[in-house]
């Protein structure tokens, strides 16, 4: 049987058309709301953003789930977990990173009105672990702690590219995103026999290092946290692979000097993980829902500090109970759609409509497939390729309307717009403001420039004249002291 996938478009036209109403109206239409029962915990799952990106979700799309989710009695709260250390200069590896740097892209409780946590502490081991017997890799799994303990999680998605996953969609940010420090360690293969960096990557091992022309060598022994590359007198590079936990920390050291040769196999192996870490996710919370953002389709991942331009349009807003349709649904939408013009889809060819996209304009290196972690997900049960989609309707503006104050314009500012009235209705006989009776409009419309012979705009100077063009003077638009606000132009017309 097809799994139902509800979507709405990114058009916009109304207050009930907006994307952030469009988030409630699919999360509603795909019935995510009998999920959630009086008193239940609720964790909403997203990517905050690395420091300097710029394509994750606004948060104001977490805060209007969060919102929905009180109106039914839950106890909503969006969650985040630590990462890898991915470079030299990680962001969010601890939870003192991820916070600082979550808030600086706008998630707080303030924002949010509801707490914003790391679900998975602060060294990111508080988690819980789970046998994953179906899972077509991995047989464990390691989930961050407060998602675990909820009793409801809602995994709101960004859509759009990731350099080792292909894509990253919903079993991505259950997969590797729900996922604590350890379960991470587990699906990116680090002390893998055959799949890990330290088995699988092919290093040069006479390697010379040039500590005059590279001046940020330093980094090739610093890059690891646990200490396993040192340079040797003669400057080759001393690796201690066997204890490499893959924490990719280094990847970006290496391979760009050609210390390192990228490994397809880690990168496959990896994508498999994904979507057996995902199912272990579903195992150990009794409800789970997926609501995704088509939206900013950039072709790498949120955690990358810094956003390319979409690959594709905006497309819309999806919801589901299966996350293996849903992200199915949101990378057939993607192929189906033309790419943006001069973003990395055109770069690589890619920008016909029905051209996968991701294949090449996601993944960091060739070869790999936009479809591994989600044919896994079909492989270990989590879900089916199989969907319906179902196109859905707004709901009507009386649902959006400001909720602080319902009361209609009159009523709400009348009293106090006859004590503090805003519009200068004593000024320039009960017009308000200085301004010309009438102008050529027509003659500043044109594409080419203004038709008018002479358009200036006058000086005003200090003895309280202004000098239009010819330095004449213009009494008559001249400002005067002591009359509110100031004049500081005038306007001369010449036809």
């Amino acid at each position: 049987m097809p799994s139902d996938v509800y979507f709405m478009d990114a058009r916009s036209d109304s207050a009930d058309t907006s994307l952030i109403a469009k988030t409630t109206t699919v999360f509603d239409a795909a019935g995510l709301d009998e999920l959630v029962s009086p008193g239940d915990v609720v964790a909403i799952k997203l990517h905050c953003g690395e420091w300097n990106s710029s394509a994750y979700l606004r948060p104001v799309y977490a805060r209007a789930i969060a919102d929905r989710v009180k109106e039914l009695g839950g106890r909503p709260f969006v969650c985040d977990t630590t990462t890898l250390t991915y470079s030299p200069f990680s962001t969010r590896a601890t939870e003192l990173d991820l916070l600082q740097t979550a808030e600086r892209n706008g998630y707080s409780s303030a924002v949010l009105g509801c707490p914003f946590i790391v679900a998975d502490g602060f060294v990111g081991t508080s988690d819980y672990r789970v046998d994953v017997p179906e899972g077509y890799l991995l047989k464990e799994a390691y989930v961050a702690q407060a998602i675990a303990a909820a009793d409801v999680l809602i995994t709101l998605t960004h859509f759009k590219g990731h350099g080792m996953g292909v894509i990253g969609g919903a079993l991505k940010n259950l997969g590797i995103g729900a996922q604590s420090k350890r379960g991470k360690f587990n699906v990116h293969m680090g002390g893998h026999p055959k799949y890990g960096v330290g088995a699988a990557v092919e290093f040069d091992e006479n390697f010379v290092v040039d500590k005059e022309a590279d001046v940020e060598w330093n980094l090739i022994e610093e890059a690891c946290p646990i200490g396993l590359f040192e340079i040797r007198d003669d400057n080759t590079i001393a690796w201690d692979r066997d204890k490499c936990m893959t924490c990719l920390g280094c990847l970006g050291v290496m391979n760009p000097r050609g210390i390192f040769q990228p490994n397809q196999m880690l990168f496959d192996a990896t994508d498999i993980a994904i979507g057996d870490a995902a199912l272990a996710v579903c195992k150990t919370v009794p409800k789970v829902g997926f609501v995704t953002l088509a939206i900013d389709v950039s072709p790498k991942c949120d955690c990358a500090g810094f956003s390319d331009m979409p690959i594709v349009p905006n497309l819309g807003v999806f919801a589901s109970k299966d996350p293996v349709a849903i992200d199915q649904a949101c990378v057939d939408a993607v192929t189906e759609s033309p790419g943006t013009p001069g973003s990395l889809s055109e770069e690589m060819g890619v920008e016909e409509a029905g051209e996968r996209k991701f294949d090449l304009a996601g993944a960091a290196i060739e070869g790999l497939s936009e479809q591994t972690t989600i044919n896994t997900a079909v492989v270990n049960g989590l879900g089916t390729r199989d969907y319906e989609l179902h196109h859905v309707e707004p709901v009507g503006r009386d649902k959006f309307r400001f909720p602080y104050d319902e009361r209609p314009t009159k009523v709400r500012f009348q009293r106090m717009f006859e004590k503090f009235q805003p519009f200068p209705f004593d000024r320039h006989d009960g017009h308000g403001f200085d301004r010309l009776p009438e102008v050529d409009i027509e003659a500043v419309k044109p594409h080419d420039g203004p038709t008018v012979g002479t358009h200036s705009h006058a000086a005003y100077h200090g003895d309280g004249t202004s000098h239009g063009p010819n330095g004449h003077g213009a009494p008559e638009n001249q400002w005067h002291p002591g009359e509110e606000g100031t004049r500081s132009h005038s306007t001369s017309h010449e036809h």
